[in-house]
C-alpha cells in the first residue's frame, strides 16, 4: 500500500494557488488544474460523502495553535480519551465554494462560519480557531482540492465541512488540553434537481425537544444534531419529510425545523417572520434571504411566533446551507389534529429568495454586499 501523503504549511504562507495534484507529481508535470477537471461524474452529484484529494488539520497545543497540514489520509488518529468522544467538545460548520463563468472560485460569507464558531467553541469552552485562520484554511483546502470544485453551469458546489473537536484526553469533566481543527470537502450537486419545483409537508414534532431554552441550541455543536436523529426518523417513517421544533419550556411558539430556520411569509402584508430565541442556531442563509427580503421591500422581524400564527402566512421556508430553501406546502399537527396547508408549487417569493440566492453564488448578480470571497 502506497504511504499516504501529508504536506504542511505554515499559517499565512499559502497565498499561492498549489497546482500539482498527486497524479501530476508523479508524472512530473506542472499544469495549472482548473476547477471541474477531477474525474467526477458531474451531473450526478447529490449530497453525500465523495473522496477527493486532501483534507486540513490543524491542532491546538501548549496554548497555540500549529501549522496547516494537507492530508491525503481520510482517517485521524484520537485519543481514546478525547473528550469529543467522552463529553461531546465537537462543533462543526458548513459553507459552500462556488466557480463563476471566468473559471474563478469563491466562497460564500466564510467570514460568518468563522464567528458562528467562535461563539460554538466558546459556548463549550473549546479553543477558538482565529476569523483571519479560518477563512485562509478555507481557502486553502480549496485550492488544494480545485479539481473538485463542480465546473459553472453544473449548479454543484464544494460543500466544506469545517469541524473542531478536543482531541486532548479527560477523564474528569473538564475541558480538553488540545484541540483538533480539520476541513474536508466534498463536491456536491445542485440539492434540487431541475431546480426548485416540489413543496414538503411538515409535521410539528411530538413528544420531542431539539434544545433547551438555556442550552446550545443557538450553537452548531454536535449533540444538537444527535438529539434529532430519532424523532426525524420516526417522521419520516411516518411520511413527513422535515421535522418541525416547538419552544421546549411552553410548547406555543416555532422554533425551528429539524437542520433548518423556520421563514413565514405573508404577500399581503410584506412580511418575512422568522423565530428569535436562544435555542434556535443563527443561520447564515437565513441572514442573506432576510438582506435580500429588506432589500425587495419586505418587513423582516425577528420575533416570537406563535403557534397559532401559522394560519397568517401565505408561504412557508425551511432555510440552509445544503439547500438554500425548501418550501413547505403542509405542516400538520398531530396533536391538535389539524393541518396548516399553504402551496403545492413552489410559490412566488420563496422562488424569487432562492433564485436571488444562487445567482449571487454563482456570480450572475452583483454582489452588493460583498459575500463572495475569492479562493
Amino acid at each position: 500500500v502506497a504511504p499516504t501523503k501529508s504536506r504542511t504549511l505554515l499559517f499565512g504562507a499559502s497565498s499561492k494557488p498549489i497546482h500539482m495534484s498527486a497524479l501530476e507529481e508523479q508524472q512530473g508535470t506542472d499544469v495549472e488544474l482548473m476547477p471541474g477537471t477531477a474525474d467526477v461524474p458531474w451531473k450526478e452529484l447529490g449530497f453525500e460523502f465523495r473522496p477527493t484529494k486532501s483534507h486540513l488539520k490543524m491542532t491546538f497545543k501548549d496554548g497555540k495553535w500549529g501549522p496547516m497540514e494537507l492530508s491525503e489520509d481520510p482517517y485521524l488518529k484520537v485519543h481514546v480519551g478525547a473528550t469529543a468522544l467522552h463529553y461531546g467538545q465537537s462543533a462543526f460548520e458548513g459553507l459552500k465554494a462556488f466557480t463563476h463563468e471566468d473559471n474563478k472560485v469563491y466562497l460564500f460569507r466564510p467570514d460568518e462560519n468563522a464567528k458562528r464558531m467562535k461563539m460554538s467553541a466558546d459556548r463549550i469552552m473549546m479553543a477558538p480557531v482565529p476569523e483571519e485562520m479560518f477563512v485562509e484554511a478555507c481557502k486553502t483546502v480549496v485550492r488544494d482540492n480545485i479539481a473538485y470544485v463542480p465546473p459553472y453551469g453544473s449548479g454543484g458546489a464544494l460543500y466544506l465541512r469545517p469541524l473542531l473537536f478536543g482531541s486532548g484526553s479527560r477523564i474528569g469533566l473538564q475541558p480538553a488540553d488540545e484541540y483538533t481543527f480539520i476541513i474536508l470537502v466534498i463536491p456536491v450537486g445542485d440539492y434540487y434537481k431541475g431546480g426548485l419545483s416540489k413543496t414538503v409537508h411538515s409535521v410539528i414534532v411530538e413528544g420531542y425537544d431539539r434544545a433547551a431554552k438555556y442550552g446550545v441550541g443557538a450553537v452548531k455543536v454536535a449533540g444538537n444534531y444527535a438529539a434529532d436523529m430519532l424523532p426525524n426518523y420516526l417522521n419520516k417513517e411516518a411520511g413527513y419529510p422535515i421535522s418541525l421544533y416547538l419552544d421546549s419550556e411552553t410548547r406555543s411558539t416555532i422554533e425551528e425545523f429539524s437542520t433548518s430556520n423556520f421563514i413565514g411569509v405573508n404577500r399581503s402584508e410584506k412580511t418575512y417572520v422568522t423565530p428569535k430565541s436562544t435555542s434556535v442556531l443563527p443561520s447564515i442563509t437565513n441572514k442573506s434571504l432576510m438582506q435580500l427580503a429588506s432589500d425587495a421591500g419586505y418587513d423582516v422581524q425577528q420575533r416570537d411566533i406563535p403557534l397559532d400564527e401559522l394560519d397568517n402566512f401565505d408561504e412557508v421556508i425551511a432555510c440552509g446551507t445544503a439547500v438554500i430553501v425548501t418550501s413547505v406546502g403542509k405542516i400538520t399537527h398531530l396533536g391538535n389534529d389539524k393541518t396548516y396547508t399553504y402551496s403545492e408549487e413552489v410559490p412566488e417569493v420563496t422562488k424569487m429568495l432562492y433564485e436571488k440566492v444562487k445567482s449571487i453564488q454563482f456570480g450572475e448578480s452583483p454582489d452588493e454586499h460583498g459575500w463572495n470571497v475569492p479562493v
